[in-house]
């Protein structure tokens, strides 16, 4: 049995009794032995096998509420405008538009995007019928400059994860997945963008790639300016396009661009900004955070080692940990336990370490994700639930929260789904019911708020719930994915879980000794082969953390007792909810 980080149930009286002195006088205060502490475990400590049915149900209606419109009125273009049911594709009038030409490119994207959420819901069927559009429908030689980044996770994730889910012998979701047709033409689609993405890294004498490449000429330098998270989160597509065709050049290139990156981390504290020129490696933005800028940069240097074993990627990540932990996180030392404020985990200053803004991003609710895979799920829970109360007050999380003045600083949400996959993650390493209530209250909420006639939109501001007219293709690649898996307990993805991992785009990947072996190298060997009975959650290598000098072990799971009570503890939950305006109960 793994070894656990839990307090004795002398120190859980303390807590209480700490919480109960230091937190003013409240509600919190007076009820956390009253009856409010008794009804909050009954609110969230069980889930019904009905209310399981009926959210899946409804999850399954979502997606296709989406999809079908989208193929009814927008297809071939990239995305579904869901209020007027048209199509859209690039700015070309305004080339300048990167909010829409970084990621629309006239390549189907939203059917690419959502390959492999037909594969989840198992409609293999309209997996056949959507594979073979994509080969007669998809080209990436055309007149459009896109952004590296966004065209690695959604199209070249896309279609990587759709031919490798036909071609894995473990057969997923069964062996007729395969249309007896395929003939390897979305590899070859993969290859082709590929290719068509390399000049960013070639042109860098940096290693740092540049942010925008056009689709037929190659390299366009119209800016250098590239978030670190853009430049450095192209691995695991890149990695495991390499593997699959016995090519280095895709994976080196990623690679160097990582290694060029943890290079210009800061001398004094170790992180990193959130901005740097792709020509001079110099930093631009010296905010160091959790959220957008560098959201998937942690992400992609932990899911590497997961996928391909490289020892390298493990030792930058643990080190990044390790400073995270020491200059951004605020709060209490322990997530469960002690007294103080909730744990935050603060935008800083990459130099000094200290407070450089008075807001956090939503992109930042991914981050939880992150430490369940990593095993520090004692702290996930923490962090998942501040993000969780923020969409609590409001429905949905505003794009930016400043938790100094307990207000958005900007208030739209596009239907992002990183709350939902930190959700569905705590889940899968918990099975608490606590976070099945969370996804129902997000189902809720988009259903009562953001549903068009054709689909779901963009809701332009959390405080009025005004919307616009939008629906990103993560929405269907990610929030439905997420949301049906966290209700779908069947699911194969969630029997073999320990067998696949999700891109920062929610595309799946095998795991497997084949992403372990440099094909190219002289004798290809499992550089660490992977281990059948080996966890996700729970590794035989304990991970460590450094903090304040000192080393100690992550918390790798919570207390079984627990199972049914609320993950964060009664008191600090209500200590939580109290310190954002919410009343629980």
């Amino acid at each position: 049995m793994i070894s656990t980080c839990l307090p004795s149930h002398k120190s859980v009286l303390v807590a209480i009794l700490f919480t109960f002195l230091f937190i003013p006088a409240s509600r919190t205060a007076f009820n956390i032995f009253g009856h409010n502490y008794d009804k909050l475990d009954q609110k969230y400590g069980s889930f019904t096998e009905d209310m399981r049915v009926e959210m899946l149900d409804e999850v399954r209606k979502m997606f296709y509420w989406s999809y079908d419109s989208y193929m009814k009125y927008a297809f071939p273009l990239d995305e579904l405008d869901p209020i007027h049911c048209v199509g859209r594709g690039p700015d070309h009038d305004n080339p300048s538009n990167i909010n829409i030409n970084d990621v629309l490119g006239d390549y189907c994207l939203t059917l690419v995007d959502s390959l492999d959420t037909l594969a989840v819901l198992g409609n293999v069927s309209e997996f056949h019928r959507a594979v073979q559009l994509v080969i007669e429908h998809v080209s990436f030689d055309k007149e459009n400059t896109v952004q590296v980044f966004e065209a690695n996770i959604r199209l070249l994730g896309g279609l990587l994860s759709a031919h490798m889910l036909m071609e894995d012998d473990r057969n997923l979701f069964g062996e007729n997945l395969r249309p007896t047709w395929y003939d390897g033409e979305l590899l070859q689609l993969a290859s082709d963008l590929a290719s068509r993405l390399l000049p960013a890294f070639q042109k860098s004498i940096t290693g740092i790639p540049f942010p925008r490449v056009n689709l037929r000429k190659g390299f366009v330098d119209d800016g250098a300016e590239t978030c670190t998270a853009g430049a450095g989160s192209l691995l695991l597509e890149l990695g495991a396009l390499s593997r699959l065709l016995g090519d280095p050049i895709y994976e080196s290139m990623a690679r160097r661009a990582n290694r060029a990156l943890w290079g210009a981390r800061a001398k004094t504290t170790g992180l990193l900004g959130n901005v740097i020129n792709a020509k001079t490696g110099q930093w631009v933005g010296r905010l160091s955070g959790l959220g957008a800028g560098l959201d998937s940069y942690f992400e992609y240097l932990l899911k590497s080692y997961i996928l391909f074993g490289e020892e390298e990627d493990y030792s930058m990540f643990n080190e990044s940990y390790s400073v995270i932990k020491q200059y951004l996180r605020r709060g209490r030392t322990h997530c469960n336990s002690g007294y103080g404020d909730h744990p935050l985990y603060v935008n800083v200053d990459m130099h000094s370490g200290n407070t450089y803004t008075y807001w956090i991003d939503a992109l930042q609710a991914s981050f939880p994700a992150v430490q369940v895979l990593f095993g520090d799920v004692e702290e996930a829970i923490c962090t998942h639930a501040w993000h969780y109360n923020v969409w609590k007050r409001y429905g949905f999380l505003p794009e930016r929260f400043n938790w100094q003045r307990l207000s958005p600083d900007v208030s739209f949400y596009p239907l992002r789904p990183e709350l939902v996959e930190s959700t569905y993650l705590l889940y899968r390493a918990t099975k608490n019911p606590f976070y099945l209530h969370v996804g129902r209250e997000v189902v809720l909420s988009l259903n009562a708020y953001a549903k068009t006639k054709c689909g779901y939109a963009t809701v332009h501001d959390v405080l009025d719930m005004s919307l616009e007219d939008r629906m990103e293709s993560f929405f269907l690649s990610e929030t439905c994915k997420y949301l049906y898996l966290l209700f779908d307990v069947d699911n194969p993805v969630n029997q073999k879980f320990s067998d696949y991992l999700f891109t920062t785009e929610g595309h799946l990947l095998p795991i497997g000794d084949k992403f372990r072996t440099k094909p190219w190298a002289d004798s290809p060997t499992p550089i660490s082969p992977v281990d059948e009975m080996e966890s996700l959650f729970f590794r035989e290598k304990t991970p460590k953390i450094k903090i304040n000098n000192g080393t100690q072990p992550t918390c790798q799971a919570v207390d079984e007792a627990r199972q049914y009570l609320l993950p964060l503890r009664t008191p600090y939950y209500l200590q939580l909810t109290e310190s954002l305006g919410l009343k629980e109960l």
